[in-house]
């Protein structure tokens, strides 16, 4: 409760009291009066973006690793928003180093001093789930040391446990959120945090991609060391070098940077479109250059994966926009989504030929492709198609790398290096070797189908010679109409009854006042009989409908 009411004052105090309101938390907590200020006072003061950005910052290492993601969702975040978000910084401070001991010692089951020859007890770098340490193995290889935060993961699953309420609670009480899927995001953020908070992984990312880049000698992914590293710490080998947003180092180094520009971007491409296992947040933080316009990657907690059919798809995107063909656009977006049956495709149809007038006649060198991928991914969030995160992420990722080697070599376009690469994906993937490949490996699968089909086909005519061959269809509110029906049918049923007994009694009235002549039958009471049974006919009629409660 202590960290709901610290939630609710961060986003009172940073412009987003109505929501605090209409989410009803200002009735369980006695928010301070002096951050309850007006809406339109709050809107003046700061942007969108900052508010978000100061908000994630004032509540911690949940909220900061959210934002960071949220920036990675260009195609359902105004561009301002991201900007902001894309500054946040961790705000927190090294944890103490005995407390640095105390998790090696718990992790690794020795002492600082057993397992290594040095260990530097002032960190090299603070971020909100750790921080890192140089050290010394006893066999001489430096290394760093990533320690994870004490208590960070408790910490972290209350945030989520929260989240996941405040989703459900916007969800229900305010209408224009409901169109964000918020539950749908937290699940999504929940996923990639909890991944993250295991060291295992990213350890495995990185020999992943060390394994990708065996062949490549211009570039570098750091060892990891599995005897020394846990879900809670990560020993790696300490790469030394410049980072690339250093321009004025890198001139004094005499590093080339368009070099560094061409082979960082064809690295990421080539795991994209080759691997279907890329650096998901490669910006210039986590790129080293080195001797020989050699180039480090590091920190490998956020990564994507395509499949196989994925990565085609995506090419065929790429091409289709280069061609600029609508039709093949939008089948493309069909494959790699999930397009909901009432989407309107004259209107989406509408929407992206709008989308190709931006690119006519525009020599391929000048597209931006990370912004034209997030421009299509925006137009089809806006028409309910769900594009699997992964996907978001290469989006990003090319934006990023454009980001990067921008300074760095204005004129290299990265449309032009992938584009290539796309067109090789999509030979290689319908060479006709590859498509008889494919096809020995489903026959496996094939082999089974042909193996049941006797018993299936049997089953089958026996069915049909007993004439018992079940068919079931459904048709939309049937349960509706046939009550209705049956509504109908039991007043017909009713009137019918109730005329019924009407000329009966009339009959039997009309009967008694004619002259009678001497007859055995008059001696029996029929008016009274008669009446007694249409009574009883109609009572069990009438109790008969309502019972049924579809009168």
């Amino acid at each position: 409760m202590q960290r709901y009411r610290e939630i609710a004052v961060a986003f009172s105090r940073n412009g987003f009291g109505y929501i605090v309101k209409e989410l009803g938390l200002d009735q369980l907590f006695s928010l301070p009066k002096r951050v309850m200020i007006n809406k339109e006072q709050e809107k003046s003061q700061k942007t969108l973006g900052e508010r978000l950005r100061l908000i994630s910052e004032e509540l911690g290492p949940t909220f900061i690793k959210m934002g960071q993601m949220a920036s990675m969702r260009p195609d359902v975040i105004p561009k301002d928003v991201i900007r902001e978000l894309e500054l946040l910084q961790d705000q927190l401070s090294p944890f103490p180093y005995s407390e640095v001991e105390a998790m090696v010692e718990k992790e690794l089951g020795a002492s600082v001093e057993e397992l290594f020859q040095s260990f530097n007890p002032e960190p090299i770098g603070v971020a909100s789930i750790g921080q890192v340490h140089e050290a010394v193995l006893h066999s001489g290889e430096k290394v760093a040391v990533k320690i994870q935060r004490p208590n960070i993961k408790k910490q972290i699953l209350t945030d989520l446990e929260i989240l996941h309420e405040l989703a459900d609670q916007a969800t229900h009480r305010v209408n224009r959120l409901k169109k964000f899927q918020l539950k749908n995001i937290v699940e999504e953020f929940e996923k990639a945090i909890l991944n993250e908070l295991d060291f295992v992984n990213e350890g495995r990312n990185a020999d992943i991609m060390a394994k990708q880049f065996k062949e490549n000698k211009h570039l570098i992914v750091p060892k990891i060391y599995w005897d020394y590293t846990s879900k809670k710490v990560l020993t790696m080998e300490l790469i030394e070098g410049v980072k690339l947003n250093d321009i004025q180092e890198l001139d004094e180094r005499g590093y080339d940077k368009e070099v560094l520009a061409e082979r960082f971007s064809r690295a990421i491409l080539y795991q994209i479109f080759k691997e279907g296992f890329f650096h998901a947040d490669p910006h210039m933080g986590n790129l080293l250059a080195l001797p020989g316009e050699k180039l480090a990657l590091l920190d490998f907690g956020m990564v994507g994966r395509l499949s196989s059919d994925m990565q085609t798809h995506f090419a065929s995107l790429m091409i289709a926009m280069v061609r600029q063909k609508p039709e093949s656009i939008i089948k493309a977006i069909r494959k790699m989504g999930v397009v909901p049956e009432d989407v309107n495709e004259h209107e989406l149809r509408g929407d992206i030929e709008q989308f190709m007038i931006k690119y006519y006649d525009v020599p391929l060198s000048e597209v931006s492709l990370g912004e034209s991928v997030t421009d299509l991914f925006s137009i089809a969030h806006e028409h309910d198609i769900h594009i699997p995160t992964d996907l978001t992420l290469v989006g990003k990722a090319l934006l990023t790398i454009e980001g990067v080697i921008e300074p760095l070599h204005p004129n290299l376009s990265v449309m032009e290096v992938a584009e290539p690469l796309g067109r090789e994906l999509i030979h290689d993937r319908y060479h006709p070797k590859n498509i008889a490949e494919n096809i020995f490996d489903q026959l496996d699968d094939y082999g089974d189908i042909l193996h049941d089909m006797p018993e299936l086909v049997q089953e089958l005519s026996s069915i049909m010679k007993k004439r018992k061959l079940p068919i079931e269809i459904s048709i939309p509110a049937a349960d509706s109409f046939f009550t209705k029906l049956d509504r109908v049918s039991n007043r017909i049923s009713f009137s019918i009854v109730l005329l019924s007994f009407s000329l009966i009694m009339v009959g039997l009235i009309i009967g008694s006042a004619l002259g009678r002549q001497t007859s055995v039958l008059w001696n029996i009471p029929a008016i009274e009989i008669g009446f007694v049974i249409a009574v009883l006919m109609f009572a069990w009629m009438m109790y008969s409908i309502f019972k049924s409660g579809r009168f």
